[in-house]
């Protein structure tokens, strides 16, 4: 478990109640070119990651390992995590991210007329934001060549302590190719896509587990544009590691509560594991993946029943124990799995014993608490639009609006961690090395060369530094690095 890098990408949604001031893409522009330009936690790409996705001062990596970008897909605020092993390492650099964009608002005089939420669909839209997980995986192992379906029983039902909640429902259904009007207002959203969905809500929806669940279509799937699949396979070099590479999931949500964003995380990367070495047998593999993971979503009884491969009845608890009992044959090897483990096997037995106790541990559970006691004020139903308001505003980032932050609940690192996080890389990843080389070009005069990457970075015309291993520090670049060293002074 140790020796595994996991980390987050969260989409960020924009709320502007001002028309006066723009569009919400000028604004995540305006957060954006604020921290790198004026607050300089940043090192800006002054290069094209991508001629189209990513083009030219984009975002670029900060101080702390992590990453934060304006998507062009939707042109919304991104911000991906540093390379961690650590859950308090994640969840407090996941964190920062939250403050340094709240702060940004702040200092830019907008917080009256600016929101930022980290929440997964827009309610009235029909769209949908993601919050990707990505682990560090074995690339010729079994997972990957085989045993990738024995992983989707887990996350169809990880959402019973994993989901965020949510009012009200959609349906999908068909629809054709983008009309020329949606090309032209956002041609970058249509590349590669020949046809979309259409979405309308579903008002025999009170509450759901998932925020995500109506909108997911495939189990898998490489190309994800309106075709949103639980898992995108992705070969590429962000943790390649002597034959380890990453695995993208797409089905996740951005989980409020420390607790919850930990345990999801930390589950998976056990379930992985499981998975890689063969544990899981095809009696857990469930007849219609998609199918069931709605169903869980929108089961009100909390039974969450579901039908596997062979036709018999099993639930989401079931699958849970089926991967928390292989996972057991890691107990002892590290606090980190001892806790893990502990605390799963916590919550499969508190939800099945009456699931609504766990408001101060599970995102779904408080806002549907929130939401109840909000009806019971107001008298208003749960068709009612403010219901959606209230879903909204749980995820709102900044600490002094949130209704999340006004509850009571189980915290895993302070303020004070996160606020050390807004400057400092884990220490224990590559994401400490490439820190401090972009603490370095920050603080030469003039305009610096450079280029980032994850596994990368060039600093001056001639000198490349490679950080292939995400668990090597490269606190002290050396003689590896084509024989260019430099000494702690520099750095």
């Amino acid at each position: 478990m140790d020796n595994r890098i996991f980390g987050v990408e969260t989409e960020f949604g924009c709320l502007v109640s001002d028309p006066d001031l723009g569009r919400p893409e000028d604004i995540v522009e305006e957060i954006k070119n604020h921290l790198f330009f004026d607050r300089r936690i940043g090192a800006i790409d002054y290069h094209a990651r991508d001629d189209v996705f990513e083009p030219a001062q984009s975002g670029g990596f900060l101080m702390n390992g992590s990453r934060l970008y304006v998507d062009a897909v939707g042109s919304h605020l991104e911000y991906a995590t540093a390379e961690c092993r650590s859950l308090r390492d994640l969840v407090a650099n996941d964190r920062a991210g939250q403050r340094l964009i709240t702060s940004a608002i702040k200092d830019l005089g907008l917080s009256d007329v600016v929101s930022v939420y980290n929440n997964s669909i827009d309610h009235f839209g029909g769209h949908t934001f993601g919050c990707h997980e990505n682990f560090l995986v074995r690339a010729e192992g079994e997972l990957l060549n085989g045993n990738l379906h024995f992983l989707i029983p887990f996350l169809v039902t990880r959402q019973i302590y994993a989901g965020v909640g949510r009012v009200g429902g959609h349906n999908l259904y068909a629809g054709d190719a983008p009309t020329d009007e949606q090309l032209a207002e956002n041609p970058i959203d249509y590349i590669w896509v020949s046809h979309v969905y259409n979405v309308e809500p579903d008002p025999t929806v009170d509450f759901q587990l998932s925020q995500r669940s109506d909108h997911i279509l495939k189990a898998v799937a490489s190309r994800v544009r309106f075709n949103r699949a639980l898992i995108n396979p992705k070969w590429e070099t962000m943790y390649t590691r002597n034959g380890m590479t990453r695995l993208h999931l797409l089905f996740g949500e951005s989980n409020q509560n420390q607790y919850a964003y930990a345990l999801k995380v930390g589950t998976t990367a056990l379930a992985i594991r499981t998975c890689e070495d063969g544990l899981i047998d095809n009696d857990v593999l469930l007849a219609h993946p998609v199918s069931v993971l709605r169903d869980i979503s929108r089961d009100s009884t909390y039974k969450w029943e579901a039908v596997n491969v062979y036709g018999a009845v099993t639930n989401a608890l079931e699958v849970q124990h089926r991967y928390l009992e292989a996972a057991e044959l890691y107990r002892g090897e590290s606090e980190q799995t001892d806790w893990i483990l502990d605390q799963w096997g916590y919550i499969l037995d508190a939800l099945k014993n009456d699931p609504m106790k766990l408001g101060d541990k599970l995102d779904w559970v408080a806002k549907k608490l929130i939401c109840e006691q909000y009806m019971k004020e107001t008298g208003v139903s749960w068709q009612d639009d403010s219901l959606q308001s209230v879903d909204l505003e749980y995820h709102n980032i900044d600490p002094q609006l949130s209704l999340f932050h006004g509850l009571e609940t189980t915290q895993l690192v302070s303020e004070t961690e996160i606020m050390v996080a807004q400057l400092d890389a884990p220490g224990d990843t590559r994401a400490k090395g490439r820190g401090k080389l972009v603490e370095y070009v920050l603080g030469k005069k003039g305009t610096p060369i450079y280029a980032f990457d994850w596994s990368s970075a060039q600093i001056d015309r001639s000198r490349i530094v490679y950080m292939e291993d995400p668990l090597d520090t490269y606190e002290t670049p050396c003689d590896q690095w084509g024989n260019q060293v430099f000494n702690n002074e520099n750095l």
